[in-house]
């Protein structure tokens, strides 16, 4: 009989606690500290319902009304759950919150960093695109160059070849024409040498 007002007693300061923390909301935390002591609190919340739940359970094995009394003492564990997911709920919630706005904020940052690579990209192709046209233009100019000192190279060598050509001309004429008066004085002179 005692057993039975003390379970009672229990059962009514139980309720009337569970009433309690229905009645007010669940405090909304701000930080992950504010979050993981809510989640604590609802862990401990769980394993007092499960230690109450077990006693309860036990003691209602001693009583006449044994499924009348497992009956409330599961209604009573059911209430303590509920009350400590409630608590729990609000920490979670700011958790995943917390953890999508940490991901956004990442994923802008890398949206941020790829256009910033990007551009970057676009401005190295483009000097180095810039570079080798210089390069290119240079080689060019330098090619031209060459072109141009080979062909005032080649255009020299034809003169001189051309100014040898004509002295060798002008030396062979003259040759022939020393040969000429040569042949023409000898002809000239054509008086017989006396002979002894």
């Amino acid at each position: 009989m005692r057993i039975g007002r003390l379970l009672a007693v229990l059962t009514s300061v139980t309720v009337g606690a569970c009433a309690t923390e229905a009645a007010l909301p669940p405090p909304q935390p701000q930080t992950f500290a504010q979050a993981a002591a809510q989640r604590d609190q609802a862990d401990a919340l769980r394993a007092a319902a499960e230690q109450r739940y077990a006693a309860e359970q036990n003691a209602c094995y001693a009583k006449f009304l044994v499924n009348d009394c497992l009956v409330a003492a599961k209604s009573r564990y059911t209430e303590a759950i509920v009350a400590a997911r409630k608590l729990d709920q609000p920490a979670i919630d700011f958790e995943r919150e917390a953890r999508r706005r940490d991901l956004e904020a990442k994923e802008a940052q890398r949206a941020a960093d790829l256009r910033r690579r990007q551009t970057e990209e676009a401005d190295r192709a483009q000097r180095f695109r810039a570079e080798q046209e210089a390069k290119s233009a240079a080689r060019d100019a330098k090619l031209a160059e060459k072109a141009q000192k080979g062909e005032e190279g080649r255009r020299k060598t034809a003169e001189e070849q051309a100014k040898r050509q004509a002295r060798l001309e002008k030396r062979a004429r003259q040759d022939a024409e020393r040969e000429t008066r040569k042949a023409a004085k000898e002809a000239g002179q054509g008086t017989p040498t006396p002979a002894n």
